[in-house]
Formats: C-alpha cells, structure tokens, sequence
C-alpha cells in the first residue's frame, strides 16, 4: 500500500472530495472498492475520460480493487449538458458503443491477483425494474429541491432550453448506481470529473438513506490549458483514444506540441514516472525548453500505453522522418498517411515543378518566392535539397507510389497527393 491520497494530491488529481481525513483512513485500511463509470455516448472515449482512467489504475496500483461501470443504461439517457438537451441514441447503437467502450477501459487494468479489477454495466440492474419499483424503492429517497441545486440542473432550468424529465433523472440513475455497486461488491468509492460531483454525491446521499452508511467520493479537476482553449482538442476535434477516430500519429503530436506552460500538469497528471523523474522533467524543460524533453517524453510514454510500443515506434519513426532525421521510404504507408494528414497538403493529378508544389501546399506565398527559396538552398523533396529552380519530381520519386514530402528551411512542412 502506498498513501494514494498523498499521491494523487501531489499529481493534482483531488480537486473536492467527501472528508479527507476519513478517505484517508478509508485506503489506508483497505483495500477499497472504487468504481469510476463512463458512459457510451460516443463510439470511443477521449482524453478527458483518459484522467478517469488512469486515476483508477493508480488506485489499483496502490493496492485498491477498481471497477470499471460501463453506463448501458446511463448510455441511453445522456448526463445533463449546460446547454441543451442530448440527442437519444439507438439502443443499438449505444449497446454497440458499450461494447467499444469497455474494450478501451479494459487493457488499463489488470484483472488477475487479491485486487483483480471487474467490468460492470449499469443496465444489468436497470433493464428489469418496473417504473413504480423506481420510484418507490429509488425516487422516494431523493429530495426535488436538492436536485434542482445541481449546478448543470440548475444551469438548464434558467436557459431558454430548460431540461427534460428525463436528462433530470440521470442523477437518480448514477445515485442507484452507486448503490448498487455498494450493496453487490462493498464498493465504499466513487471518483469522477469535478464537474459530475452533484452525480457523486446523489450516490452517497442515497446509500446513507438507504443503508445508513458512509461512503466517499473523489473528484478529479477539470485540465486546463494555459492558451485559453479547451483541454485535449485540436482544430480536428477531440483526440479519441480510438486509432480510427484519431490516428496514434496525431496522437502523439497532441503531447509533443503541449505549451510548455502546461506540460507540468499534464505529465503530473497522465505520467506513472516516479516523483523524482518528473522533478528532473520539470528542472529540464525549465533550463531547456527548446529541448521539450517532458513533452517528448509524455508523448512517448502515453502512445505505448494506449496504442502500443509498436505504434509508438512507428510514430517517432515518422516524426523524425519527416524533419530528415529518417528515411521516409522506410515508413509503412498507413503511418505515412496518418503524418501527411496533419500537413498542409494538395492534390493533383500530374507531376508539376517543385516550385509549383510549394506554392500550392501555402510554403511560400507565390512561385517566384518558392524559386527563391531553392536557390537559397531551403526547400527539400522527399528530405533531398532541391538544387535547380525547375526541378521536377519524376514518378520514382512518388512515396508508396503516391505522395511526395514538401519541406521549406527546417520544420515547414506540407505533403503533395498524386491521384
């Protein structure tokens, strides 16, 4: 055992819990039962459910027994939003979704050993109770005029959209949840997002009513990033955890790129580097941002946890190709793909200058300044220095027979499809 409150206060991961003394004392007697749930309102999960994640990993790792709640029956509902009311899926589609959903979670846990994790789906004990044995055994206990205080309830019901029956009961649901998991497997933990911590604690208020028990709950900050925008998305959308949604090349990028104001908090909070390492992180991006050695090192360790070392290898494989650290004809054409896709890029369907293509992908603003540029000894086909203002890639020079790779000076890139 370790003392995981400590540590997960050190990573930043405790925005509000229920008493600290007592959660302290909760995992210090343990081992615990902690559950985490995720809803499949989407085909994958993304990075802000990636926190949730890997905060119950940390709890397994720390002696504690997770499990992790697939919301099938959550799923069909939808968590209240700020502003207005969800879209219902199919319940085939959401039970689709519960199935990838659940194949994400799972390799973060391990499921063997005295604290073997468990996989549940909250439909299992919603599918079959009648709307009159919901309301007296699980309505009953809950008060309308705490629920109306929730922040998102509250937030709806003074919008022009206002909230639905339905979006308004979603908490009765988590609360039962809760309950159910207490009453089944000792579960005495709930964590989540600070931002479902009215969910939270409708759970322990009901398991008190119900059991006149004393439960916990943590919650995890909403991340931040120090620009202004909005924590794990790009001008592409969010980044998914799922290879087809977002490519482990993008991926990658997302942490390689991250403002140096930020990577401390992002390698506290998504790292499983030892306090000491990430310190000697810290003290290194602070002496030598320009070296982005956290960031590096974050990308690198994240891509192998969700995608594998094998995907990672062919990512940094890629990334370094592509600033002529590497040769591009070595990379399998998938990886190759996934990397020209985050380029400027064109297509077109014959050969031109190589002049005429740096203009086209927006390296220079005209072809006389791509001329320029050659002579000066800038622009590169495919990491070869152009020599000759007329140059013209000929078709052995089309990589995996189809595209060529635009750079100007050292780190302008842009990629040339020939269909």
């Amino acid at each position: 055992m370790t003392d995981i409150v400590d540590e997960l206060q050190w990573r930043g991961l405790i925005a509000v819990s229920t008493d600290e003394d007592a959660l302290r004392k909760a995992f210090a007697d343990g081992p615990v039962t902690v559950y985490c749930g995720f809803d499949p309102t989407a085909p994958s999960l993304h990075l802000g459910n990636l926190v949730q994640i890997l905060t119950i990993r940390r709890l397994q790792l720390a002696g504690h027994r997770p499990l992790g709640l697939v919301g099938g029956a959550t799923g069909l509902i939808g968590d209240p939003k700020p502003t207005a009311e969800r879209t219902l899926n199919d319940p085939a589609v959401v039970a689709e979704w519960v199935d990838r959903v659940r194949a994400q979670i799972e390799p973060f846990l391990s499921f063997e050993g005295p604290n073997a994790a468990l996989m549940v789906n909250n439909l299992d004990w919603t599918s079959g109770l009648s709307a009159i044995e919901f309301l007296r055994d699980i309505g009953k206990h809950f008060r309308v005029n705490k629920m109306i205080a929730k922040e998102a309830v509250s937030r709806r019901l003074n919008s022009d959209q206002g909230i639905s029956y339905t979006e308004f009961s979603y908490q009765i649901l988590q609360g039962m949840d809760f309950l159910e998991l207490y009453r089944r497997h000792g579960c005495t933990v709930q964590t989540g997002g600070s931002d479902q911590w009215g969910n939270l604690t409708a759970g322990i208020d009901l398991i008190h009513r119900v059991e006149g028990a004393s439960v916990h709950a943590l919650a995890t900050p909403l991340i931040t990033k120090a620009d202004g925008t909005k924590f794990g998305k790009t001008e592409g959308g969010a980044i998914w955890l799922d290879p087809e949604m977002t490519t482990p090349y993008a991926f990658y990028q997302f942490w390689l790129n991250a403002d140096d104001r930020d990577i401390s908090t992002f390698v506290r909070i998504f790292s499983f580097r030892s306090r000491e390492e990430i310190e000697e992180l810290e003290r290194s991006t602070a002496e030598r941002p320009q070296a982005r050695a956290a960031q590096r090192a974050l990308a690198e360790e994240l891509t192998t946890l969700v995608h594998g070392a094998d995907q990672c290898a062919a990512v940094v494989a890629a990334s370094k190709a592509l600033f002529g650290q590497g040769d591009l004809a070595e990379l399998d054409e998938a990886t190759l793909a996934a990397a020209l896709s985050e380029l400027p890029r064109a297509e077109v369907t014959e050969l031109a200058p190589v002049a005429d293509l740096l203009a086209l992908v927006d390296l220079v603003p005209s072809k006389s300044a791509a001329r320029r540029t050659i002579k000066e000894g800038g622009a590169y086909l495919n990491n070869a220095k152009v020599t000759s203002e007329d140059a013209t890639p000929s078709a052995g020079d089309l990589i995996h027979g189809r595209w060529l790779v635009l750079r100007r000076g050292k780190r302008n890139l842009g990629a040339v499809e020939v269909r």
